[in-house]
């Protein structure tokens, strides 16, 4: 399961749409390590003056590396972090999460770094499984 759905969050899903503050909280309390390196990426983007933010550090354990691989290949959960934090995630492998801003989504640097070559190079034999 990728989330742990309060039970008043549930009810009132079954009612109607909720707000994203209330599925971005639920995410955060089920998510937290997936939470904690996506907030470091997209503050370290606000912050900085790169062209983008990344994580190159790898999960603690499986749950963590869990947490981070259901955050990434939700299009929902995905979605709300991009909107929480204000920016647009890429996703390479097992851990390599980076924050870019919106407006550089089809520029340069963004296309560089989630196309083909850009994958095929960050792979290595310790990343092959994860």
């Amino acid at each position: 399961m990728s989330l742990d759905v309060p039970t008043a969050l549930l009810e009132r899903a079954e009612r109607g749409e909720i707000d994203d503050a209330d599925f971005v909280e639920c995410v955060r309390n089920s998510l937290p390590y997936a939470w904690e390196v996506v907030s470091r990426v997209a503050g370290d983007l606000h912050s900085g003056t790169e062209e983008y933010a990344d994580n190159v550090v790898p999960p603690p354990d499986e749950v963590a590396r869990g947490q981070l691989l259901r955050a990434m290949a939700s299009d929902a959960i995905r979605g709300g972090l991009e909107r929480h934090f204000g920016v647009k995630l890429a996703f390479q492998n097992c851990h390599r999460v980076a924050a870019f801003p919106l407006s550089a989504v089809g520029g340069d640097t963004y296309s560089t770094f989630v196309g083909t070559r850009a994958q095929l190079l960050n792979q290595s034999p310790e990343l092959r499984n994860c």
